[in-house]
């Protein structure tokens, strides 16, 4: 008897939690404008931008900012602690110098753990927890914009022989504070997908394997019942657009490890997420599932989760593109063939590799039933033509700027001829190619590898133009649009 009343309590117990958790959650999300870091606004983020923040937070009551090493290029890596409980949770994010979002969203939680707001909660977390944040573990990679470091490695491919000094200060870190929870942020690929789904994976989890066999001890076990939770969380605000990443164990990986030094650890990969280019949307989800961990963490109410439910959340897909044009009527040597064609948006970086813009490629073609797009075309009924050049050649920019692009496109042309395109142009800002003096435009021979670039004709009417992967609706004069080439 006394028994059944016991674990009705402990139920009961859990229920309040879990109640109060959603309540939490629900505010942090709706609230979060109030603690995101204003001055990180952009994605390509650098090391000099972190750095009036950490002086900051050696300010603020509560926090402590510690140098724990430098980069190959002597760049401080920094350490920011808060919280005095006897558990420890360890973040760290930018391994790769490429995957900023999770340092952006580390800044927004210390912004929240200094308000005055969520006084109960926090609370509860700065009693029970002691955090550690280690923000851009590769800032020689961030200025770059590059995912390796200065010796040209992968950082995350160095946890056994530790020959880059990032690695070797992520190592010592790690076991200097004896974690008990870690969380491994980085970015994947927008072009992922949850398994046989049309959604992109926005977040991706994965509690690392710690050996060949992928074993489950207490430790992983710990860190699936928290992605778990996580994953409950992200739910609410991107409906089915979760992973799971693959857990084939990768012995010189660092997330592998740590697991197996015993610390469980959750890797967060952020995704893509529809008209989300700069990854804001998925920086606040990052922000609001990150700080539901932490509070579930020290409240300790994912012990009550079962281990079954972490096999239950999708795994990992690559099958999206930007760009999916469906059923497009393809003629070739006077015969018609229906095919797919799938675009992805690739970025160049610009010089100071602070801003990009894009080189549009196909990259499949054929049956892509398969596959999915973020933006899909049903092409059904719709010839795909070449463009043709304009025939007039322009002389100077203010020319081409009194041009009707727009009218352009419905009369088929996608390139203007420009006579001394000026250096500093690196691609179009308009929704139209800009060729050289010189340059010879080859007719239309749809191959994966080639700048997407055609008129979509229905009933012997252009209705549409492909313009460097960007899909231009003519006859309304309507659609998303950053940039064309410039070919010289």
């Amino acid at each position: 008897m006394k028994k059944s009343i016991l674990l009705l309590l402990i139920c009961f117990f859990f229920t309040a939690i879990n109640a109060q958790q959603k309540e939490i959650t629900y505010s942090l999300y709706e609230s979060y404008k109030a603690y995101k870091e204003p001055s990180l606004n952009k994605r390509r983020i650098k090391h000099e931008d972190l750095q009036p923040l950490l002086r900051h937070y050696k300010t603020i009551s509560g926090f402590v900012v510690t140098k724990v090493g430098e980069s190959i290029a002597g760049r401080d890596l920094s350490l920011v602690s808060v919280g005095s409980g006897e558990t420890r949770v360890f973040l760290w994010s930018q391994m790769h110098g490429d995957e900023p979002t999770a340092t952006q969203a580390i800044f927004d939680i210390l912004k929240f753990f200094e308000s005055p707001d969520f006084k109960e909660e926090k609370e509860a977390i700065l009693k029970n927890l002691t955090i550690h944040f280690l923000p851009m573990l590769n800032p020689d990679g961030a200025a770059l914009f590059q995912r390796r470091n200065l010796l040209g490695i992968d950082i995350n491919r160095d946890a056994l022989r530790l020959q880059s000094p990032e690695g070797k200060t992520l190592k010592r870190v790690r076991d200097s504070l004896k974690a008990n929870f870690g969380f491994n942020l980085h970015d994947q690929s927008t072009y992922y997908n949850a398994e046989r789904t049309d959604k992109p994976a926005t977040i991706s989890y994965l509690a690392p394997a710690y050996n060949y066999e992928k074993d489950i001890n207490e430790v992983r076990a710990n860190a699936m019942k928290v992605i778990v939770f996580m994953n409950k969380i992200i739910q609410k605000y991107a409906s089915g657009q979760v992973g799971r990443y693959n857990d084939d164990f990768e012995p010189r990986a660092f997330g592998d490890n740590i697991q197996k030094w015993g610390t469980s650890t959750i890797l967060i990969e952020s995704g893509g997420y529809n008209k989300d280019v700069e990854k804001q949307e998925i920086r606040k989800l990052n922000y609001v599932s990150i700080l539901s961990a932490i509070y579930s963490i020290a409240t300790k109410n994912y012990k009550n989760i079962e281990v079954s439910e972490y096999e239950k959340i999708p795994e990992n897909d690559r099958k999206l593109f930007d760009l999916k044009v469906e059923g497009v009527k393809y003629i070739l040597n006077n015969k018609s063939y229906k095919i797919d064609i799938g675009i992805n948006r690739l970025e160049v970086d610009m010089e100071n590799y602070s801003d990009f813009w894009y080189s549009s490629r196909i990259m499949d073609q054929g049956d892509l039933s398969t596959f999915y797009g973020y933006n899909t075309f049903n092409a059904e009924g719709y010839t795909i033509k070449a463009g043709n050049v304009y025939p007039r050649t322009m002389q100077n920019i203010t020319q081409v700027e009194t041009l009707d692009f727009i009218d352009l496109l419905r009369k088929g042309y996608t390139y203007v001829r420009l006579n001394n395109i000026p250096k500093k142009w690196l691609s179009s800002p308009y929704p139209i190619h800009i060729i050289g003096g010189k340059f010879r435009v080859t007719e239309l021979l749809l191959q994966p590898g080639i700048n997407p670039t055609f008129i979509l004709e229905k009933n012997g009417q252009n209705k549409y133009a492909v313009i460097n992967g960007f899909l231009i609706d003519i006859e309304k004069g309507e659609g998303t649009f950053k940039n064309a080439m410039i070919f010289r």
